[in-house]
């Protein structure tokens, strides 16, 4: 009973003791540790990523030029040729004997001039003695000059046919890929049209083809007039691809074209580069992914996703200062390698916080403490604090 007493007096002291102080007792605020990078602006490279399509860099369509029966192939389908190099023979029969009766038609006409030219020069002769009218000697020479015509035009006659002999043997025009025959032995080409027999394409290089916005592409124009950014010379901005399932590939392509007029329909301006492909890898028709590279931001801060979080006002970070955790909205339009490209916002020396973000808010306590990169081996684009 004593006991009890004792434990109630206790108690009372207590609770008067609370009331007299005249303030609730709170319990102590604990900070938030966060590991936090300092960030520092550096000179970051302007690259932009989109959709292209490769395709050839020249193709060629094989045909028949003469008519006849094709008779043999004579590459292997799907193999790499050269130029100049035997794809088809064309029956060359027909075209040979076309070819010999036109130099039956030369030698008539140069029989017939060799006539007509001792004619002119005996009338010419006799003229000069008197012995024969004028008008008999223009005739003479007339016949002479009509004999010499007829000889000019069996040699182009012969020219001709021996052309269409030539035909007969289908040759590649370029060097590079033969496709599938089109046309088999037996067939007669060449009747009514020129016959396609095959194509080439040549795939060493490739150009791949794509697209950027035309907004986007004024948008580079005025940063770089406002010296926020430098812009590489067209024939020297490089490009690299990879392919859709994201592999990349290891050789470097260059630009080489860009549009003078923008698309009505997407309002996109078309862009070329041209890719080599050594090994064959890549093929006309294939969609890649496109990595170019631009120019270069002179001032800009590599913030990694993570840290980034999004409201109604856009993107922000939380940072660490002094003592606490403080809001900063940041402008980033791009990002690389898993890193936000943040053009304004920060300040170098800027204290971003990496961990325990989900439990931050502006001015709550914070205690800064070292935050590790998972991918420690790249180069950080900010130190840790």
């Amino acid at each position: 009973m004593k006991v009890a007493h004792r434990f109630l007096v206790v108690a009372v002291v207590v609770t008067l003791g609370a009331c007299g102080s005249g303030k609730p007792i709170a319990p102590t605020e604990q900070a938030v540790e966060v590991g936090t990078l300092t960030a520092a602006a550096q000179s970051v490279p302007l690259s932009r990523q989109t959709v292209g399509r490769l395709s050839a860099l020249r193709s060629a369509d094989v045909r028949a030029r003469v008519a006849g029966i094709l008779e043999q192939r004579v590459y292997d389908e799907g193999s790499d040729v050269k130029q100049g190099q035997l794809l088809f023979r064309i029956d060359p029969a027909p075209l040979r004997a076309a070819l010999n009766a036109q130099l039956a038609n030369l030698a008539a006409a140069k029989a017939t001039y060799d006539n007509n030219r001792i004619a002119a020069e005996r009338a010419r002769a006799v003229s000069a003695k008197g012995l024969l009218s004028r008008s008999s000697l223009d005739s003479a020479e007339a016949a002479e000059r009509t004999a010499a015509a007829a000889v000019k035009q069996a040699q182009a006659n012969v020219e001709s046919a021996r052309i269409n002999l030539g035909y007969a043997q289908v040759s590649a025009p370029i060097s590079g890929r033969a496709g599938k025959q089109q046309v088999t032995e037996g067939a007669l080409v060449g009747q009514n049209d020129a016959t396609l027999l095959t194509t080439i394409e040549q795939i060493d290089p490739l150009y791949v083809n794509f697209s950027l916005a035309v907004g986007e592409l004024e948008a580079m124009r005025r940063a770089a007039a406002s010296g926020q950014i430098t812009l590489t010379q067209r024939d020297q901005v490089q490009l690299r691809i990879s392919l859709p399932d994201g592999t990349p590939y290891p050789e470097t392509g260059l630009l080489d074209f860009t549009a003078a007029t923008v698309d009505a329909a997407t309002g996109s301006v078309s862009l070329r580069g041209s890719v080599p492909n050594p090994k064959h890898n890549l093929m006309p028709g294939m969609f890649v992914n496109v990595d170019l590279e631009l120019g270069a931001i002179k001032q800009a801060w590599l913030v990694p996703q993570s840290a980034v979080q999004r409201d109604a006002q856009g993107l922000y970070v939380y940072v660490a200062a002094n003592g606490k955790a403080a809001l900063k909205h940041i402008a980033a339009e791009t990002a690389q390698d898993g890193r936000w490209i943040v053009t304004e916002g920060l300040a170098d020396g800027d204290q971003i916080a990496m961990s325990n973000i989900q439990k931050l808010r502006p001015d709550i306590a914070v205690k800064a403490t070292p935050w590790q990169d998972p991918g420690a081996g790249a180069t950080a684009p900010i130190a840790a604090h």
